[in-house]
């Protein structure tokens, strides 16, 4: 297989960062098409990984030793690099989590069970992951709070005239997705973000598939709470961000309780450390922020403004090589600079399931089931689609590849 370089990145010297991509299965190379899911890391992040680990393993925050001093550093500065990534004004506005899963949970609990009750309206989309959707209808269940849903089109747009009727004097939290994990689209967050603001409500950016693959800055969308994952942007696994303005972070009460969120502690009571660490009890993921951070600087010298338009450039190519045939059905926008980097799609008369193990027979490896978008899916009238996404290192070859594997299965099923 042949690799082709866009107008934007050398995408062959970027393959070379990831050795996992010359990997062979049955004598073919490779190609990997479930980023969405998560991503690939480079060299560089697990070589400091790996040199935290070697050089200066410690606890952090608990210690005046050398070995906690340089942890305390490495850990502290990441929030640092992972909050300017985003555009945050700095670490007191980036909690690290688990995941972006966590992310949501955090403000769900440590806001939603404070602040919610019967008559607060909370407003979802059709298209939210399951990591929104089922928190915030759990903590609708709980508070009394009701849930409502803005509807996504058949072309898989958001209804944005439905919004503008949906939030109301009543809404409190609005919850949407920035980029779709099933339908790629991009939706418009600032203009909702101004929605829930002109009635007094807060907006949560689900960023888990935006962030990874387009320069994302929370200000400027006007964010109130904005979460991502590491994994999902060349990082490592177990944590993600959560960006929260300030003066709504310093309000809320912690998720968790435990030993490094506390100032003071009393048998009556305690009191609470500073803004990010009062919401990361316990000790926290010491080599995933400083693999986290590397992963940032490794992104942001590629540049993410030229990994946005390479995503585009494979998912119009993508689109147009689905398209040649009539038994491929394809979800979401058809504009590639309405979707981030993925392509839902089903072939007909092929359960998504057995058309993905047929792809693994000629080492493609795509997502097959229902994205943690169960709703979405009874919506679309289908038990699960198929789904290739992309990222930084993916070729049009690979495209190609994954187009010969479809018609594999088609052969197959005929």
């Amino acid at each position: 297989m042949g690799l082709q370089q866009s107008d934007a990145l050398d995408v062959a010297r970027i393959r070379e960062d990831f050795p996992i991509l010359q990997r062979e299965f049955d004598g073919e190379q490779l190609v990997y098409l479930d980023n969405g899911a998560t991503s690939q890391t480079p060299d560089r992040v697990v070589d400091v990984i790996a040199d935290y680990y070697r050089h200066s393993n410690a606890n952090v925050h608990r210690g005046i030793h050398q070995l906690s001093q340089e942890a305390s550093k490495a850990y502290e500065e990441a929030h640092d690099t992972v909050a300017e990534f985003v555009g945050a004004e700095g670490r007191e506005e980036m909690v690290f989590t688990k995941n972006t899963t966590e992310a949501e949970n955090l403000v769900a609990y440590a806001w939603g069970l404070n602040e919610l009750g019967p008559g607060d309206e909370i407003v979802l989309t059709e298209m939210e992951h399951h990591a929104s959707l089922v928190t915030w209808q759990q903590i609708g269940k709980r508070t009394g709070a009701d849930v409502k849903y803005v509807p996504v089109t058949d072309e898989g747009y958001l209804d944005m005239d439905a919004a503008a009727e949906m939030i109301t004097d009543d809404t409190e939290m609005v919850s949407v997705v920035h980029v779709s994990n099933t339908l790629g689209t991009v939706n418009p967050v600032s203009d909702l973000a101004d929605l829930a603001h002109d009635h007094d409500a807060y907006i949560f950016v689900d960023g888990a598939q935006a962030v990874p693959n387009r320069p994302v800055d929370v200000k400027d969308i006007d964010a109130d709470f904005y979460a991502f994952s590491a994994h999902k942007m060349a990082g490592p696994t177990g944590i993600g961000g959560l960006y929260g303005k300030q003066e709504i972070l310093e309000e809320m009460e912690p998720f968790q309780y435990g030993g490094g969120m506390i100032r003071k502690v009393e048998f009556e009571d305690s009191t609470w450390h500073d803004l990010p660490w009062k919401f990361e009890p316990g000790t926290p993921l010491i080599a995933q922020g400083v693999g986290f951070a590397e992963a940032v600087e490794y992104l942001e010298d590629i540049g993410m403004t030229a990994i946005q338009r390479h995503e585009e450039t494979l998912t119009e190519y993508a689109l147009d090589r689905m398209a040649e045939f009539d038994d491929i059905e394809i979800y979401g926008p058809m504009d590639p600079t309405d979707r981030g980097g993925l392509v839902s799609f089903n072939l007909d008369s092929v359960h998504a399931h057995d058309l993905a193990s047929i792809m693994n027979d000629h080492a493609v490896a795509i997502r097959a089931g229902d994205h943690c978008t169960q709703p979405l899916h009874d919506k679309l009238g289908v038990a699960a689609s198929a789904r290739a996404s992309f990222y930084l290192y993916n070729t049009m070859d690979e495209i190609d590849a994954l187009i010969d594997a479809i018609d594999s299965a088609r052969e197959l099923f005929a």
